[in-house]
């Protein structure tokens, strides 16, 4: 009888490992960016992820931080606080590759973004040129 009990033990064990892995590599959650200005929130968007400027950690200027910067005019007057800056990451092994937005500088990128530990790691990329960034876990 002993064998059936290990196995089932084995197997118990496997279990409940699977999921602590799985939840390792999930990006959802609150990100401080690497700046210390802001926090991002990751969150599911349908089968994808997002993520939108959830609060700000310094000052804002009278009438709210605006996405100034925007190559469309029309859209300079919106405020930064909850606008959705990455959007259509889609799942590829243990990172998720989308697309993003700086309201500092008003460029859309390619993101690629993926988990280590606590450390949060955002890739964006414009043409060739690629910068790294580390948000940390809030």
């Amino acid at each position: 009888m002993r064998p059936p009990l290990v196995l089932a033990a084995t197997v118990f064990g496997l279990g409940l490992a699977v999921p602590a892995s799985a939840q390792a590599s999930t990006i959802e959650g609150n990100w401080k960016t690497d700046d210390g200005k802001s926090v991002i929130q990751f969150y599911p968007c349908g089968a994808q992820m997002c993520g939108k400027i959830a609060r700000f950690l310094v000052p804002e200027p009278k009438g709210g931080a605006l996405d100034d910067k925007n190559p469309d005019k029309a859209l300079r007057s919106r405020k930064l606080l909850g606008l959705r800056i990455f959007w259509n990451l889609a799942p590829t092994g243990a990172r998720f590759k989308g697309k993003g937005y700086s309201p500092e500088d008003g460029r859309n990128f390619n993101a690629e973004v993926w988990r280590e530990g606590n450390t949060l790691k955002v890739r964006g990329c414009v043409m060739v040129i690629c910068r790294t960034a580390n948000f940390t876990k809030v």
